[in-house]
């Protein structure tokens, strides 16, 4: 099984543009990559400190890539439909009243993906004017993925919507693979 195939997930597929997964997949490696940097980062910070040498930019380092992390994951994690929905309300309910329950959500999470491409722009151009210590770097470097992140939480928002009225919210998923296996092998060594 390829890494996309693993990293690209199948659960609700009917809500889903297949031509807008590889972005779902370079968004999981990038969340990847940063939450590693951000051990690596605060790892160093601390063997530094011990030993009495700090590096202080590491804390600038640690700074960014955890805020980086957070916003490129909202934005794969509503790709997934596993952030900003709730969904114990909507999977308890069946047709017209899970429709409208369904729509409303993705209304607010609209609402959410306009603030933060409004708000997120509107203090990156503010961030040019403080700096971080002691490289220097404007703060908006910090700023700049909070817009980015509400056009991609935006785009998501819009791809389920769509999909969802057109094909429905409601589809039973798939028995999952590794689940069953894991069953199976439990079953075979229940068997005396």
């Amino acid at each position: 099984m390829a890494i996309a195939d693993k990293l690209v997930l199948q659960r609700q597929r009917h809500l889903k543009w297949r031509w807008l997964d590889w972005l779902e997949l370079v968004l999981m490696i990038i969340c990847g990559l940063l939450c590693f940097g951000f051990s690596l980062s605060v790892t160093a910070d601390i063997v530094t400190r011990t030993i009495g040498h700090p590096w202080l930019w590491l804390q600038e380092v640690t700074s960014t890539l955890f805020i980086y992390a957070i916003f490129v994951g909202t934005a794969a994690a509503t790709r997934r439909n596993d952030h900003l929905y709730l969904t114990a309300i909507s999977e308890a309910m069946h047709g017209t009243p899970r429709i409208i329950v369904e729509v409303i959500i993705r209304l607010i999470v609209l609402g959410v993906a306009f603030c933060l491409i409004w708000y997120g722009y509107q203090n990156y151009l503010r961030g040019f004017g403080s700096f971080r210590l002691p490289s220097g770097t404007p703060i908006a470097s910090l700023y700049a993925i909070i817009p980015l992140s509400g056009i991609l939480v935006g785009l998501f928002t819009i791809e389920q919507l769509v999909n969802g009225l057109r094909n429905g919210f409601d589809h039973p998923e798939p028995p999952d693979e590794d689940a069953a296996a894991v069953v199976t092998e439990a079953q075979m060594r229940a068997q005396p």
